[in-house]
């Protein structure tokens, strides 16, 4: 694929199989992801990438502090508000979501399982975690995201299907620990990687882009 077809297709997965995805091919996504350019060459990106019984691990420590209902920890503070366009981008997202598979927005209950299946990686065979140094702040996370992005349309290339998942960073501490990061590493956020399952309603809908025009001023 061209570089604009792969950047057209590629959606964030949200039901995966359980076939884990080959050591060569992993190897492959990765080694274009590392390609990333980033501030100064720091290439700050420090990775967890986690595979059979590694994951299933990992899976029972996120779901377990979900249903502990722990309180978010993020290494790094999340969006202090949602105004304007970009809440109602948010909202458009969140509310297609439901409707691929048929939650009501007054079922909370049916809400809540939904937003487990974050923590539970969405049954994906891989994660990878992203940390960034605590040092290098704003332009750490910013190269970390960069990383990210290619991470996901090298993964699109080689027909892996991914999704970062910010949801992952509220449980930076358990991350750290689980993971034995040393100190000043931050989590960024994870991503999950693996085969879609196509025939889940939920990998069906497609949430749409901004035009350029709302996105760039043209100055001659």
């Amino acid at each position: 694929m061209s570089f604009d077809a792969l950047m057209r297709s590629r959606w964030s997965c949200r039901a995966f199989r359980p076939d884990p995805v080959p050591r060569g091919v992993l190897d492959a996504i990765l080694g274009t992801a590392q390609q990333t350019a980033s501030w100064n060459n720091v290439q700050p990106w420090q990775v967890v990438l986690t595979s059979g019984a590694a994951t299933e691990r990992l899976r029972e420590a996120l779901c377990a502090a979900f249903d502990a209902g722990l309180e978010p920890d993020p290494h790094i503070p999340f969006p202090e508000a949602y105004e304007g366009v970009y809440r109602d981008r948010r909202r458009a997202c969140g509310f297609q979501l439901y409707d691929a598979v048929g939650i009501t927005r007054d079922d909370s209950a049916a809400r809540s399982r939904q937003s487990r299946r974050n923590f539970e990686l969405f049954d994906a065979p891989h994660a990878l975690i992203v940390t960034t140094e605590a040092k290098l702040g704003t332009y750490g996370v910013l190269d970390c995201g960069a990383y990210v992005h290619n991470v996901m349309i090298a993964a699109a290339e080689h027909g892996v299907a991914s999704i970062a998942q910010g949801a992952l960073a509220t449980v930076s501490p358990l991350l750290a620990e689980q993971f034995d990061l040393p100190e000043g590493r931050n989590v960024v956020c994870g991503v999950a990687l693996g085969y879609a399952d196509e025939d889940h309603p939920i990998n069906r809908y497609r949430v749409p882009r901004a035009p350029v025009a709302d996105a760039v001023r043209f100055v001659e």
